[in-house]
């Protein structure tokens, strides 16, 4: 004998649960997606002032190693798992801070214009995130940042950064009257002979 139909109550109920589990699986694919795209789109300069004729930079900037490191007041992450590798102020936190505050990359990560690197923002204040940021070491030509769209004014926020060169850099991001700056040693793994 077969069963009866379960009552259109619970079907119901079981339709819309379905609906929004769909949803969820696709909010959190889009802003994967998000997250990783390589698609290229318009890059803010923000930083360093543009040179002047006083201010002039060398063709080619001298070279790095690990041992400059040491000189570089980089920001250690705060925070244990799961929230490790960020760092945060209770209005502003930023994500993708490496082990010891620095940036040993391969290239992968490296591009003409510079060192690329992605950094997750988490806003507790409403507005758009503004970054800037300076090399501390040594001139340098403007930092680049990536700060997109469709995020909200509140909440996670992807940003990309653009290093023209390695060496130790301040970085800040700002909402509103709210900012937080952290600081990083940026290296080619080329450069460490690792």
């Amino acid at each position: 004998m077969a069963e009866p139909d379960p009552p259109v109550e619970e079907e119901a109920v079981t339709r819309a649960r379905a609906v929004r589990v769909s949803c969820v699986i696709l909010a959190v694919a889009v802003a994967l997606a998000a997250c990783t795209s390589s698609v290229p789109s318009r890059t803010k300069s923000v930083g360093s002032p543009a040179p002047t004729t006083s201010q002039t930079f060398p063709s080619k900037p001298s070279p790095v190693s690990m041992a400059d490191a040491k000189h570089c007041p980089v920001t250690s992450p705060r925070k244990p798992s799961p929230t490790g590798g960020t760092y945060g102020n209770g209005k502003l936190r930023v994500g993708g801070l490496w082990p010891q505050g620095v940036l040993a990359v391969g290239p992968a990560y490296v591009r003409h214009q510079g060192i690329w690197m992605k950094f997750p923002w988490w806003r507790m204040v409403t507005g758009r995130l503004r970054i800037t940021g300076r090399r501390l070491d040594a001139p340098a030509p403007r930092l680049r940042a990536r700060v997109p769209t469709g995020y909200g004014p509140i909440g996670f926020q992807a940003t990309g950064v653009i290093f023209p060169t390695e060496g130790c850099w301040e970085i800040t991001g700002t909402v509103g009257k709210a900012s937080l700056t952290f600081v990083t040693f940026v290296i080619k793994r080329s450069a460490t002979g690792a």
